[in-house]
């Protein structure tokens, strides 16, 4: 079969494939751009994504492909909308200097979510899902209506750290169907983790993380929410981006630990958050000294005032220390949260402070 015939046939094949929500096929709508046929059979070719994409579409094109006879490899350039300022056309990612992505409106779900707060970090390992499971927990042990949503897609840890193992339920009618979050110590919780087998891991590009959190934003009955936590996957890449984009985010907690690698992450992510228009509430200094079982003498693990000299730099609030504290890995290994496990504990006394200080932010935002 020569190049020709085979780019026909490729092309004949991504017109078969209907987009599930507009009707229209891939070729005619525009998503599919550029193919060309290697000598080797080698195919290549663009995909404009779009914001109402689904997160699959990308896999079902690179799939219908693959399955042609004479296909020796696939690949694909996925472009990603334009995310803010001046021009038209797409993009493969990142950001523009000096470009601003104004946030879109909640979705009509999330319409009454009273604040978005996201916990992010700049590394992993830093204690940041163990934070926005404590915050999310202690909020609702305050008689808040809580919701947590788990956006560390390549690492799911709020089953563990909530001790929930069950699937989620489906209901509704077919084409309306809507995933009921499960329930957790007074939280509703929503992971990709609810939804693999154990240990599966996640493979997937940037495209379809941004497909799953919209999944999770639109089609998950949250219900009225007084707070909806999000627990941010570490880094500064497509997870942040897509959420910020998707929802108005209320304002971001930056969690580090003391040291000099740690901050110099966060200071990138408090930038990355700066240059999307979204506000940082503040740092918090997570494992910042572990006292000594036999003496009480406080040891400096990984230093000390880090994370406060950081805020101070960057002309941010300072939002409270947490000690390193054998309580929060005996709760997290039982599925607990420690403001529920061992809320007398030091780290617990630390972690409802936090929550007390980012509160403050809050309710200092409506009145600004």
């Amino acid at each position: 079969m020569s190049n020709d015939e085979l780019r026909s046939s490729v092309m004949a094949a991504l017109a078969r494939v209907v987009h599930p929500r507009t009707g229209q096929d891939l070729v005619s709508s525009g998503h599919v751009r550029d193919v060309e046929v290697q000598e080797n059979g080698e195919v290549r070719f663009a995909f404009a994504l779009q914001p109402d994409d689904p997160g699959d579409l990308v896999k079902v094109a690179r799939g219908t492909v693959e399955g042609l006879r004479g296909i020796a490899a696939v690949k694909i350039n996925v472009l990603l909308p334009q995310m803010g300022g001046s021009g038209g056309g797409e993009r493969t990612g990142g950001l523009k200097p000096g470009s601003v992505p104004a946030p879109t409106p909640r979705p009509g779900l999330l319409s009454q979510v009273g604040h978005v707060v996201a916990v992010s970090s700049g590394k992993g390992g830093v204690g940041k899902s163990m934070l926005a499971s404590n915050l999310a927990a202690a909020l609702a042990s305050q008689g808040a209506k809580v919701g947590l949503l788990d956006a560390d897609i390549y690492g799911p840890n709020i089953p563990l750290m909530f001790g929930e193992t069950r699937r989620p339920q489906v209901t509704g009618a077919e084409g309306k169907e809507m995933i009921e979050p499960l329930q957790a110590y007074g939280v509703r919780l929503m992971s990709l983790g609810f939804l693999l087998d154990k240990e599966q891991p996640a493979i997937m590009r940037g495209p379809l993380i941004s497909g799953i959190l919209k999944q999770f934003l639109e089609q998950v009955a949250w219900g009225p929410l007084d707070f909806m936590v999000v627990d941010m996957p570490p880094g500064t890449g497509d997870a942040q981006l897509s959420l910020v984009q998707s929802i108005d985010v209320d304002g971001a907690v930056m969690v580090t630990t003391p040291q000099d690698v740690s901050t110099g992450d966060v200071r990138r992510g408090v930038k990355m958050f700066e240059r999307v228009n979204t506000r940082v509430l503040g740092i918090v200094e997570n494992m910042s000294g572990l006292a000594c079982p036999h003496c009480g003498e406080l040891i400096d693990v990984f230093g000390s005032g880090g994370g406060e000299r950081l805020a101070t730099e960057m002309g941010l609030p300072f939002l409270g220390r947490v000690p390193l504290d054998p309580a929060v890995r005996t709760a997290g290994d039982e599925g607990r949260p420690s403001v529920v496990a061992a809320p007398d504990s030091p780290a617990g006394q630390a972690l409802f402070e936090v929550t007390r200080v980012v509160k403050e932010a809050l309710n200092a935002l409506e009145v600004g």
